[in-house]
């Protein structure tokens, strides 16, 4: 196949395009004309594109498949009315570009992979979340559903559109994994407020696995939850980290001091509860390769995932 790979350079992205290359599918990144990518797999190349008016290079041209991991990050910073409308529009904006730009193609991609978040169901206690649970509130529930929105759009030129819906993702050295185990390192790590939010996490390795598979998978369409099939609590996650990383975890962060620390953000990525199911997964057959966590950290943290 000839992939399209938006938001090649990020975590995700940069662990999906050489895995698709070794696979032997030709795999475009799709890259802003002054973005300069280092090397990587043989197949894969870098096609210039504007995110603001989905203008694509020719090498697009006869794709069979895109993957939309463009956004930027959740965490970069602090939710100013500035920051809050990056957020939106490197999601919303570009994807409705994105989607426009396939429209256009004499051949159309056949497949769209686009990401989404777990924040689509907002805050939600001990709520159990499979995909067909009903959206949440707040700024990320807003954003996510504007975002899938958009992509579903490409169902109107009948490509097969799958909305994957990320968890926590777990990596070594990117994402959220290298922050929380930050305190720990210091010997000063706890559990964050009451401990009682559910935490819903997956390995990277799985991430570009389930990934892969939604390429080929015919049967796949539509919202699917890219988390493990064991979410746990906070103080269940605090505890088996402080474990792999042989640290204790005595100090709780309290609520008002994360509020302070970095505001809004506070309550939508690190107080809210999502106890999120990957119900079309395990339906679709998928086979986790770290469905529990205290293997799967120890595995990360060992490089082995």
């Amino acid at each position: 196949m000839k992939i399209l790979v938006a938001g090649a350079t990020g975590m995700v992205g940069s662990a999906l395009v050489p895995a698709l290359a070794n696979d032997g599918h030709t795999v475009c990144r799709l890259v802003r004309r002054e973005t300069r990518t280092e090397g990587g797999a043989a197949g894969a190349f870098d096609v210039a594109w504007d995110p603001a008016t989905g203008e694509l290079g020719g090498a697009a041209v006869g794709a069979d498949a895109v993957v939309n991991l463009a956004g930027a990050s959740i965490a970069g910073g602090r939710w100013t009315a500035d920051r809050k409308r990056l957020l939106r529009t490197s999601r919303v904006d570009s994807t409705r570009a994105l989607v426009s730009a396939m429209g256009q193609m004499n051949v159309k991609p056949s497949v769209l992979i686009n990401a989404s978040a777990i924040g689509f169901y907002g805050d939600r206690g001990e709520e159990l979340l499979p995909e067909a649970s009903r959206p949440g509130s707040g700024f990320l529930a807003s954003v996510a559903q504007d975002w899938e929105s958009e992509a579903r759009k490409a169902e109107s030129f009948r490509a097969r559109v799958v909305i994957a819906r990320f968890g926590i993702i777990l990596a070594r050295h990117a994402g959220a994994l290298p922050k929380l185990m930050l305190p720990f390192r210091f010997g000063v790590g706890g559990r964050i407020s009451s401990g009682k939010q559910w935490m819903s996490w997956i390995t990277l390795e799985d991430v570009v696995g389930i990934l892969q598979g939604a390429l080929m998978d015919v049967m796949l369409a539509g919202p699917i939850n890219v988390v493990a099939p064991e979410p746990v609590t906070n103080l269940a996650f605090t505890r088996e980290l402080a474990k792999a990383l042989h640290r204790p975890a005595l100090f709780p962060a309290p609520a008002f001091a994360l509020r302070l620390a970095v505001g809004e953000m506070a309550d939508a990525l690190l107080l809210a509860s999502q106890r999120v199911v990957p119900t079309m997964l395990l339906r679709a057959g998928y086979n986790f390769m770290s469905p529990q966590l205290a293997p799967a950290l120890a595995k990360v943290l060992a490089g082995k995932a």
